[in-house]
């Protein structure tokens, strides 16, 4: 079983820290043509980033259903689940196209910055737009395969898309001299060589399972759409999707209000909270890894009807997770101050995070089960157990935020910076412990009662 876990989470694992290492290629290019480009790359990031976050159900839940039709050795359902995930990506990434200059507009009410700012972020967005397509039928294509077991082909597809990227960008740029521009095409471009990529894979090594679709010696192409897209699965898709969609909205709401929380309370407050969360985030890179193979397995042994390897991978992968645990907690013990060094070299923003530093140990503690029981319950497609867990965790943040400002400081006086952002810290660790204790509580009714 360790081995089964590791050969999924490994190639994953890959995958998710490619993504830092682009963005970080993106800023290091436009960072040499102004601040203002900086700012604007910014801003782009981080409209697309609110645009495709809440479309993760595209991958997330394409990877649950396909996981269990795996297991059931039903592949003619693999291959309708496919077919309605990459209908689906794609009639929405024609919405995005038809609705991008209203989306651009609402952009700049969210975003703020000076005309030349949100001008080259503008420029960035009417150009990438057109990669919405590739993007959420990636998304499918990716879920389709870690469904199917098979976690080293998205991480080729990541590598591969990566290399595209960054070399169209660097000769748009600094060759060409296109501008911001040339960095929202190279993006472009390599969303569209991820897919095709993607999908040359899918054909090579499945290609059988369609050209066999219901026994046929050839491919219906109009068929295969019927069935896919027949109402009663749209409405199973649908509902579990649903279910991913809120709970991706909650995800967000947190995320946006911790900065701005660290905003209001002070610029070098926001600046040590930007920094801190860099743990959180290496750490998600890794538990990331291990919950995709949770959606893998669980997924496939609940489609197989196999009670004893269901449990048996849950309760390999909760061992994983509380080793890396230990792991991460004695790295940041021993290396904290390292590692804020790699990020930055203010030596106030430094001195400043190292009052704060204990909130880096407890992280892995209170999220390790958070991030796997994600993936074991969407491999269980047990989506409305993980929509109220996130409910109750991210009311619970809000409640304790501001009932502890409330509390501690009445009379609307504002609290000192230190406090005020420990109670900040504080809820955020209990938001992410309540995640992982709820569904952990609903195990066996949601995941393991499915079979037993």
């Amino acid at each position: 079983m360790n081995r089964r876990i590791l050969s999924l989470a490994l190639p994953n694992i890959i995958t998710n820290i490619t993504v830092p290492l682009l963005g970080m290629v993106d800023m290091a290019i436009v960072g040499h043509l102004s601040a203002a480009h900086i700012g604007a790359i910014a801003i782009g990031t981080q409209i697309f980033n609110l645009i495709y976050w809440n479309f993760g159900f595209l991958r997330m839940g394409t990877s649950g259903f396909t996981a269990q039709a795996y297991g059931a050795q039903n592949f003619d359902e693999a291959v309708r689940i496919f077919a309605r995930a990459i209908t689906i990506a794609v009639c929405v990434a024609l919405l995005l196209l038809l609705l991008q200059w209203p989306i651009s507009q609402l952009s700049l009410l969210i975003f703020k910055g000076s005309p030349q700012v949100l001008q080259l972020a503008l420029a960035y967005f009417f150009v990438r737009i057109w990669a919405a397509p590739a993007t959420l039928g990636l998304y499918a294509v990716k879920g389709w395969f870690i469904g199917m077991q098979n976690s080293k082909l998205p991480m080729w597809i990541a590598i591969f898309l990566n290399i595209v990227n960054i070399v169209c960008s660097l000769i748009f740029v600094l060759v060409l001299h296109w501008d911001i521009r040339g960095v929202a095409l190279g993006t472009v471009i390599a969303q569209y060589s991820g897919l095709a990529v993607g999908l040359f894979f899918l054909v090579r090594k499945y290609g059988h399972l369609f050209r066999n679709y219901r026994n046929s010696a050839k491919l219906n192409i109009r068929n295969l759409l019927i069935d896919a897209l027949h109402w009663n699965e749209l409405r199973r898709f649908f509902k579990v999707n649903g279910d991913i969609f809120l709970r991706t909205v909650c995800l967000a709401a947190v995320f946006t209000f911790i900065t701005a929380a660290s905003s209001r309370i002070s610029p070098a407050v926001l600046a040590i909270d930007a920094l801190l969360m860099q743990f959180f985030t290496l750490f998600s890179y890794i538990m990331d890894g291990f919950a995709y193979a949770g959606e893998s397995l669980v997924g496939r042994y609940i489609g197989a009807r196999d009670s004893h390897s269901l449990r048996l991978s849950v309760r390999y992968l909760l061992r994983w997770g509380f080793l890396l645990t230990i792991l991460f907690t004695a790295l940041y013990a021993v290396g904290g101050e390292w590692f804020l060094r790699i990020f930055s070299d203010e030596s106030s923003v430094i001195d400043g995070a190292r009052q704060y530093m204990f909130w880096t140990l407890i992280i892995p503690i209170c999220g390790f089960a958070a991030f796997l029981f994600d993936g074991i319950f969407v491999g269980a497609t047990a989506s409305r157990t993980m929509r109220n867990s996130m409910f109750i965790a991210s009311a619970a943040f809000f409640a304790l935020y501001f009932g502890g400002k409330a509390l501690l400081f009445p009379n609307n006086a504002l609290p000192d910076e230190h406090t005020w952002n420990n109670i900040l810290w504080t809820a955020f660790m209990v938001y992410l412990s309540l995640r992982g204790l709820l569904q952990a509580l609903f195990l066996r009714k949601s995941v393991y009662n499915q079979i037993d």
